[in-house]
Order: C-alpha cells, then structure tokens, then sequence
C-alpha cells in the first residue's frame, strides 16, 4: 500500500471514530478528559491525514 493511500485510510477511519465520540458520548462522564473534545480533535488529527493522503496524491508522492 502506498503512503498516499495508507494516509487517506487512517486519516478516514479517525475522522470516523471522532465523529462517532463527539454525536454520541455526550452525556457520558470520564475523570480528566472530555470524551466530545478528544472526538474534536481526532477529527481534527483525520482531517490533517486525509488532507496529506490527498495531498501526496496530487503530487503523484508514494
């Protein structure tokens, strides 16, 4: 699997377990960490992977 493409799955499988983490752990309640804001910032985190992935890609980058 190239670069580019290993990028683009990781980065789509953590905006998707962000996502998942900020819709439905609202009401749920951990010591130390706000499970909606570590959603917030795995999306973030997949966003920037999908974004390099894709960016490699245009470049023709493996």
């Amino acid at each position: 699997m190239s670069r580019a493409r290993g990028n683009l799955l990781e980065g789509t499988v953590t905006f998707a377990a962000g996502l998942g983490l900020w819709l439905f752990t609202g009401d749920v309640e951990v010591p130390l960490v706000t499970l909606t804001k570590v959603g917030v910032v795995m999306m973030c985190v997949g966003g920037a992977l999908v974004a390099a992935g894709l960016w490699r890609t245009a470049r023709g980058r493996n």
